[in-house]
């Protein structure tokens, strides 16, 4: 079984009730919910939140010491401004799936480019609620 570290980025604490037309109505309790019992007996998941960037950075550096496999991060808005992110992931030596809720593509401009999808191994983006599931099954593979 995986050890994986799941880190969601700003807002991410919000959903539920932030644009659910565009985030689905699930909170993000509910889709760690969904996701855990869709992955069972196949990996070790541990989630956290953060809005602050700083501690993001934090948490991506205690990762080089600790016994996790795989890192899934959605780090929202931050991947598309945070260069401070972008370098603590460059660190690791673990698999990296970014992920995104929504298409980013189908969004605004300024979404398109994600400075730390540069340090990912995989990018997933528009798979809604079933984007941690397809990241988890990945990282199993």
């Amino acid at each position: 079984m995986k050890n994986i570290l799941i880190i969601n980025g700003p807002n991410l604490n919000m959903l539920g009730q932030r644009e659910p037309e565009k985030y689905g109505s699930l909170s993000l309790d509910e889709i760690k919910t969904y996701t855990e019992k869709k992955c069972k007996d196949e990996a070790l998941l541990t989630w956290w939140q953060s809005n602050s960037e700083s501690e993001i950075i934090e948490k991506l550096h205690e990762l080089c010491n600790s016994s996790y496999e795989g890192l899934i991060i959605n780090p929202a808005a931050f991947s598309h401004t945070s260069i401070a992110i972008l370098d603590a992931l460059k660190i690791l030596k673990i698999p990296i799936i970014e992920v995104h809720l929504t298409n980013v593509y189908r969004r605004e401009p300024f979404r398109h480019q994600m400075l730390t999808a540069q340090a990912s191994s995989i990018i997933m983006s528009g798979l809604g609620k079933d984007s941690y599931y397809f990241a988890v099954k990945a990282l199993l593979k």
